[in-house]
């Protein structure tokens, strides 16, 4: 029988099948316990030694057992699965055997069989050594029950300075490949095939990428996930493990039982993120932390490689930003209606910045329910805003009167419309980079002091000049600035880099204007599709009319003030009303306003206990604690 080479180099001569020392000879065996045939093979070693695989290792230690009178055998295999994981399905098993008491023997090849973590392999053998279970190395010669081999903890520690050696190798393979644009992997989003010509190019699946259109239109529509699921699974179509599977495609996600119609909500958030989707090739999104680590951690944003126009593209660019902020805003369901308002996250207040709140639900009135905006801040009793309250019937028709002012102009002024854009956002880029600057400085600059101030502070505490409790409260203290610090400064940076490359794109918004015709109703589609965010100010009160600003800003454009048109007069608007305001009364006609307001204000509130009182009563009618009515008209409560 030929040698069997083994991935180790040693300096003595490996002995054959034929050759390892018979063990009947020497050893009293146990035949009416298992013995374990254990192989592995990983995709690295069977690229590295073709007399590795898993064929010839069975051949192998059958012939081995066969000669030395092991009867009892049975096979555990882990085909493709590295030395470095210990999660291995047939390790699992024999680790069970063993805890059942079943096993009396373990043959292996040679120690890197059995893995190469030269801790993990220590472990396991002290574990058998208390079991009382015999391992055998065959071409290494190693027998634990003739005793400690005192090479064993040096093979082990070769076993895994190669699994490093070999991971180092097939990182610099799989960085090459990204870096030239090449696909590692053969896995594909959904929406898309690999081209019959060349497996590294993607054509479009003609089948699944208009669902993909569907799901992020819906989005852009103002429905919630789970609707979305809901009409896809009604529309009865295929999930995408199913569609897979229906194709011939390899797939292994999903359960094959599983109803091949049910979406959930979980795969439509994961298409909604892939940037694959606007024909971007996106290299380098996750690795792992180590070779001892099969767990895959997503790259920061910066290491990856991204190569634009790499194949077509399901939704354009804008689409997906849209879908994104709007998927980063909360929307929650309202009790009336059981849809969130499409303005939510859309609002903004333009004194603290935050986002606006949505207020639906009674508020005592008949025909007159809660149906507006008001400040989040001022909400949650911050103090530190006003409430900002504005409409949401305003808000639509503002919304919908400054689309069709702006697409008319653009129809009628395509030529002026793009030079005035350009010219406004030349300035407001250079004055937007400018305070960027100002502020990535001045939270760079407070960094560096808590970094300073830290130091100090573990020197003042080694030298005993503070307490603990002190000290561990201005370290929390000191580290938490520092985390939100790091936010603000990466999101800078990011707010920087955008409108270094961001160019005028007045003519994608020419091209949205003319894919409408008519803006006759306020919709979510509407205002997803031109509104990047409304900005809404405080109202004010000017000779008794409110007054209020709000900014809208579109997408693409931004902000954009349509000209005045020459020879019109600008019309100063007069509130008109046959009432006289109360500052032009006398001081006699205003006392007597405010004892009417007075009685009405006292008719409301006795009409409200009335109405609790009648409630009350209809509750506890016809149980012992029933209210019965006096002679004066008022109730008691009999107990």
């Amino acid at each position: 029988m030929k040698t069997i080479p083994t991935d180790l180099t040693m300096s003595q001569q490996k002995p054959r099948a034929a050759d390892a020392p018979d063990s009947r000879k020497e050893e009293t065996m146990n035949n009416d316990k298992l013995t374990i045939l254990y192989e592995r093979l990983s995709h690295e070693d069977g690229r590295e030694n073709e007399s590795l695989s898993i064929e010839h290792q069975k051949e192998y230690l059958e012939e081995y057992a066969t000669r030395n009178g092991f009867t009892n055998f049975i096979h555990r295999t882990d085909d493709g699965w590295s030395g470095t994981r210990w999660d291995r399905p047939g390790f699992l098993q024999i680790m069970e055997d063993i805890e059942r008491g079943n096993v009396g023997q373990i043959l292996i090849k040679d120690m890197s069989r059995l893995g190469r973590d030269h801790l993990r392999v220590g472990l396991f053998l002290e574990q058998l050594r208390e079991q009382g279970v015999r391992l055998i190395a065959v071409a290494e010669g190693i027998d634990t029950a003739k005793g400690e081999d005192d090479f064993m903890p040096f093979r082990n520690i070769f076993a895994e300075w190669h699994a490093r050696d070999t991971s180092r190798k097939i990182r610099a393979i799989f960085g090459a490949r990204t870096a030239a644009g090449k696909h590692v992997t053969g896995a594909l989003p959904y929406g898309y095939l690999h081209d019959p010509d060349d497996r590294q190019k993607w054509i479009l699946d003609e089948e699944a990428a208009p669902v993909v259109k569907r799901i992020f239109q819906g989005v852009i529509e103002g429905k919630t996930l789970a609707r979305i699921a809901e009409e896809l699974t009604a529309s009865r179509i295929l999930t995408p493990a199913a569609h897979w599977r229906a194709i011939g495609e390899r797939v292994s996600m999903g359960a094959a039982g599983a109803d091949p119609y049910k979406w959930a909500t979980a795969t439509l958030i994961q298409i909604l993120k892939k940037e694959e989707y606007m024909g971007w090739k996106v290299l380098n999104k996750t690795a792992t932390e180590s070779y001892k680590s099969k767990k895959r951690e997503a790259t920061p944003q910066e290491n990856r490689l991204i190569f634009k126009d790499a194949h077509p593209a399901i939704v354009d660019e804008e689409t997906w930003n849209v879908v994104q902020r709007l998927r980063e805003t909360k929307r929650v369901r309202e009790r009336i209606g059981g849809e969130p308002n499409p303005l939510t996250g859309v609002l903004y207040c333009a004194d603290c910045g935050q986002k606006m709140y949505h207020k639906k639900g009674n508020t005592g009135r008949p025909n007159h329910p809660h149906h507006e905006y008001v400040c989040s801040s001022y909400r949650h009793y911050s103090r530190s805003c006003t409430c900002h309250y504005i409409r949401v019937s305003v808000v639509e028709s503002l919304v919908l009167e400054a689309i069709r002012r702006v697409s008319g102009y653009v129809r009628e002024n395509e030529a002026e419309f793009i030079r005035r854009v350009r010219e406004k956002s030349e300035l407001q880029q250079e004055t937007a980079i400018k305070e960027g600057r100002r502020k990535l400085t001045k939270a760079k600059h407070r960094r560096e002091e808590i970094s300073g101030l830290i130091k100090k502070l573990y020197e003042a505490y080694a030298t005993g000049k503070i307490p603990e409790n002190h000290f561990s409260e201005l370290l929390t203290s000191y580290d938490t600035e520092q985390k939100t610090l790091d936010v603000e400064i990466e999101k800078l940076q990011a707010e920087i880099e955008r409108y270094n490359t961001d160019s005028v794109r007045a003519d994608k918004f020419i091209e949205l204007v003319k894919r409408h015709t008519e803006f006759n109703e306020f919709s979510a589609s509407l205002l997803n599709e031109f509104v990047e965010k409304i900005i809404v100010h405080e109202a004010t009160k000017i000779n008794g009319v409110r007054e209020q600003e709000v900014e809208i800003h579109l997408n693409f454009i931004g902000r954009f003030d349509l000209p005045e048109q020459e020879g019109e007069p600008e019309e100063t608007p007069v509130r008109k009303s046959k009432k006289k305001r109360r500052h032009e009364m006398t001081e006699e006609q205003r006392a007597i306003l405010r004892e009417r307001d007075k009685v009405r204000y006292a008719r409301k509130v006795a009409a409200k206990k009335a109405a609790e009182e009648a409630q009350r009563a209809a509750i506890l009618k016809g149980t012992p604690y029933e209210i019965k009515p006096q002679g004066n008209g008022a109730a008691n409560v009999t107990i």
